[in-house]
């Protein structure tokens, strides 16, 4: 597909499917809802921090890209869907950071001689945790985000049809 590696086209059905595997998981098992009243402010601090990253830095496409479209995300589900799952859907990213540091660091080259996957230091901000460029863990909400919204979205227009 688009001469990627299969593993790279296994990535975008396999992160998502074990992310939102983790969230259903993490909704079950844990009752309280851990981030209930810093949802909010800590969307709206991070919306801030993404727009400004965006305009400042649009000569870098991985950083710019990244930042604009978690922004415009972030914005439609502040603003727009206003939906009661947020908080979780925050609780279950900052989980799945955990394998995310794991694996991405691996690839990246935390503790190998060589990374597997190099990224061009003049398209992103050279801001590294370990060894994993700081918009990974943007591209990577980003990429949680859109699946829990679209799992809630066809949840909830199912069980309204179903009750109908």
């Amino acid at each position: 597909m688009f001469n990627l590696p299969l593993e790279e086209v296994l990535f975008f059905f396999a992160v998502p499917y074990a992310s939102l595997f983790t969230y259903v998981v993490l909704n079950h098992f844990v009752k309280r809802d851990m981030f209930s009243k810093l949802a909010k402010p800590l969307g709206l601090g991070l919306l801030a921090v993404l727009v400004v990253t965006a305009v400042l830095h649009s000569d870098k496409l991985y950083t710019f890209w990244t930042a604009s479209l978690a922004a415009v995300f972030l914005a439609t589900h502040l603003f727009v869907l206003k939906r009661h799952y947020w908080s979780r859907l925050l609780f279950a990213y900052v989980v799945v950071l955990i394998p995310f540091f794991i694996v991405n660091g691996l690839l990246t080259g935390t503790g190998l001689e060589e990374p597997v996957v190099w990224y061009n230091n003049q398209e992103n901000l050279g801001i590294r945790m370990l060894t994993i460029p700081i918009e990974d863990a943007i591209y990577g909400f980003l990429l949680i985000g859109l699946n829990i919204t679209l799992y809630e979205t066809f949840r909830t227009l199912f069980l309204m049809k179903s009750s109908v």
